[in-house]
């Protein structure tokens, strides 16, 4: 069964990767990822595995060390509520960056590339993509009010 829930947690979350890299000017595409619950499938496979765990992986979490953290992870169950966390967390970021992307006017196939290196190296792909925005201003920008919040929807 934890193999099973590792490989759901990430085909849980390729349908709105795929939206955003294969269909990003589609109109669905922006409504779907308006909605930071979109990572929410990686999230309850998480829960699944981590809420019987919880007493194993809280003293980690709260008192981390690296002999711990070593120690939790040998457990299979372990591993893959916190792969499934990491997958809900790429999710996350990579739908920050095609929303604001798509709110700068960053070209499509610019962005393509990014995303799906936000799947696999999200600490490297979010500063990358911090860098490609630099150029390029927002509408909001240009009209001196604050820009969206990140987990705050832009419908």
């Amino acid at each position: 069964m934890t193999s099973t829930l590792f490989n759901l947690s990430f085909f849980l979350a390729a349908p709105f990767w795929a939206l955003m890299i294969l269909a990003p000017t589609w109109r669905v595409t922006r409504r779907v990822a308006a909605s930071p619950l979109i990572v929410l499938p990686a999230v309850a496979v998480e829960l699944v595995l981590l809420v019987p765990m919880l007493a194993e992986f809280w003293p980690v979490v709260t008192r981390p060390t690296l002999a711990g953290l070593q120690q939790l992870v040998t457990s299979p169950e372990a591993l893959t509520a916190l792969w499934a966390q990491i997958i809900a967390w790429d999710l996350f970021v990579g739908r920050w960056i095609y929303l604001d992307s798509r709110e700068r006017g960053i070209h499509p196939l610019v962005m393509a590339p990014v995303l799906v290196f936000t799947i696999v190296l999200s600490p490297l792909a979010l500063p990358l993509y911090l860098l490609i925005r630099l150029p390029y201003q927002t509408e909001s920008r240009r009209s001196d009010t604050p820009e969206p919040a990140l987990g705050r929807s832009m419908a």
